[in-house]
């Protein structure tokens, strides 16, 4: 493959272009335009390129469903014609109540920033489910916990919040305040992606203006949460991507209320760590750290090591990622995926 040493330009590589892209290039392919995916719809698809949006041609055989934003692709030149995708570095998707088919959230993102409130919508088994999901696609997570200014015990909720994952970044802002994107530059500067998630009315939308410095006949439409029982109202209808003001890259999405998790196992380990690291340590291989002796899980559960109730969430997605995680079932070369159980 041609190595392509330095970067093909810096706007390129401020759009996101690394080595890992430029190693995927053939030696016929070097003229083709590179091109990264900023909104997906069902029958057409737009980019950002070194020269601003453009409209992607796509073939009749072309399924828009088979691309994401963020995705990397080529195109023929002056017609902007989609040759091929680049493979993904990154990919984040989850699997939908009724289909075998997983839908794809976002392509190639280095940080995923899970937006939660500091209010009735903080809920600890939903983070969790983010952060395995943030995990098993092998980007950053980081906790961003908005309206922070309307709460005097703010710092309760960023505790919580840090004891779900080791290691966990936790960050309390005010997603109107300027003070914002000083907080989250780190991990929004040149050449970075970062994608935001979280459910509806948690300030995602006011949070991206903010970090694009969005001018109001620009901005995302942003909507309130209602105060009887702190839940949203959908106001991002579908993903895009946008340029910010420290230099990267930012992905928004629909609120999601529910995510089902699927073949996260490796995601899982990551943010129960204190649990993965002990089912080594039962007396029996099979164990199912549920009733049998000598089990390492329930003698930490007992001793406090573990929290009970964190240690019941385990059981619980455990239970979910192994029942929605399609298996291969059939004859030798006829196999196909199999769900095993019902999502909930």
């Amino acid at each position: 493959m041609h190595n392509e040493k330095p970067y093909a330009s810096q706007l390129l590589a401020s759009l996101g272009w690394s080595q890992f892209f430029a190693d995927q290039l053939e030696p016929d392919e070097r003229a083709l335009a590179r091109l990264r995916i900023a909104t997906v719809h069902r029958t057409r698809m737009t980019a950002e390129s070194e020269n601003g949006p453009v409209k992607l041609r796509l073939s009749p055989q072309t399924n828009a469903a088979d691309f994401t934003v963020g995705d990397w692709v080529l195109a023929e030149m002056p017609e902007h014609m989609l040759v091929r995708r680049l493979e993904r570095r990154s990919l984040l998707h989850r699997q939908t109540m009724g289909s075998r088919t997983p839908q794809l959230i976002a392509a190639n993102v280095d940080t995923l920033f899970i937006v939660t409130s500091c209010n009735d919508d903080f809920n600890a088994a939903r983070l969790e489910r983010y952060l395995a999901f943030a995990n098993e696609a092998g980007t950053k997570p980081v906790i961003v916990l908005t309206k922070a200014d309307q709460m005097a015990d703010a710092a309760t909720y960023a505790k919580q919040a840090a004891a779900l994952q080791r290691k966990l970044a936790v960050v309390t802002l005010n997603a109107k305040s300027q003070d914002a994107a000083a907080a989250l530059a780190q991990w929004c500067g040149h050449g970075q992606t970062v994608a935001l998630v979280g459910s509806s009315g948690v300030g995602k939308s006011t949070l991206l203006n903010t970090l694009a410095a969005k001018p109001p006949e620009e901005a995302q439409t942003t909507g309130g949460i209602r105060e009887d029982d702190a839940k949203g109202r959908h106001t991002t209808t579908s993903r895009s991507l946008h340029a910010i003001q420290a230099g990267g890259w930012a992905i928004d999405s629909p609120g999601m209320r529910t995510l089902h998790l699927s073949d996260v196992s490796k995601g899982l380990d990551v943010l129960f760590a204190e649990i993965a690291e002990r089912a080594g340590q039962c007396r029996f291989r099979d164990c199912t750290h549920l009733h049998e002796p000598g089990c390492a899980i329930q003698a930490a559960a007992a001793d406090g090591t573990i929290d009970p109730a964190r240690l019941e969430r385990w059981r619980k997605l455990q239970d979910e990622n192994r029942d929605n995680t399609p298996t291969t079932s059939g004859a030798r070369g006829n196999k196909k995926p199999e769900i095993r159980g019902k999502r909930r």
